[in-house]
């Protein structure tokens, strides 16, 4: 089987700097994958590099078998049809109603508004949004509202690859924790690749299949996520995956004094 993407000794850079340094990697088809590490790590580097928003200057970077090309218009639309981009917040545009920004990757397509429609209605079911929100605003939606609006855009022309860049990052820690249960049904409902930017450590370990950890443009390690939970492959593996444990026995301490 082909592999969903491959990276073949990449280097991607801002101006002088080199931000992934030599990087080679493989991500199987039909998984879930999240690249984790800590902020300029390069995870969401790596994931524009999938789209041709980054493009390296040295190695080469394929995409459901094909070689990713500069995003120029004709790359960017055949980019959108074999894979759906969630970024940071969403990123709905303001001016749009919810459905003109849902179904424009369609309207781009030709789609007929009877195939719109349909495949609205199919896709609002599936990520669990209300239809009546259809008319309004992203500025009128909550946090989780937008992040379901932008899911059902870059799922609306099937794509066979789903990318998203911390999409949780943003919302309060139920609806984080409401919209990551969501995930995981959808994920394994849909039998799609998808491809996970975060620095959450629970959230990549409760999402994903395969787990690269990134550490400064460079692959700390790499594997099943069960793996890295129990094998770190470094000292420095070890902290950033047990950074988290920390933060839990604070909050049981306030709330065990709060008790007394």
């Amino acid at each position: 089987m082909i592999p969903a993407v491959g990276f073949s000794c990449v280097t991607l850079a801002y101006g002088p700097v080199p931000v992934i340094e030599d990087l080679s990697l493989t991500l199987a088809a039909g998984q879930t994958h999240c690249l984790l590490g800590p902020s300029g790590s390069g995870k969401s580097t790596l994931l524009r590099s999938m789209t041709g928003l980054s493009q390296p200057i040295r190695g080469e970077v394929m995409v459901l078998g094909r070689r990713v090309e500069a995003a120029g218009a004709a790359a960017q639309r055949e980019a959108n049809r074999r894979a759906g981009l969630v970024l940071q917040d969403g990123g709905l545009f303001p001016h749009l109603s919810v459905r003109d920004n849902v179904v424009l990757p369609a309207v781009l397509d030709g789609w007929s508004r009877d195939r719109i429609e349909r495949r609205l209605t199919e896709l609002e079911a599936l990520v669990g949004l209300a239809s009546e929100l259809r008319q309004r605003y992203p500025r009128a939606l909550s946090g989780g509202q937008r992040q379901r609006a932008a899911l059902l855009r870059a799922l609306f022309l099937d794509p066979a690859l789903l990318l998203l860049d911390e999409p949780l990052s943003g919302l309060d820690p139920q609806s984080r924790t409401e919209l990551q249960d969501e995930m995981k049904r959808l994920f394994g409902s849909l039998a799609r690749t998808v491809v996970l930017v975060t620095h959450d450590v629970p959230e990549a370990l409760f999402l994903a299949d395969t787990i690269t950890l990134l550490d400064r443009g460079r692959i700390a390690q790499h594997g099943p996520a069960e793996t890295l939970a129990r094998s770190p492959a470094s000292d420095w593996a070890r902290s950033f995956v047990r950074s988290a444990a920390p933060r839990w026995r604070r909050m049981l301490d306030l709330v065990d004094g709060e008790r007394e």
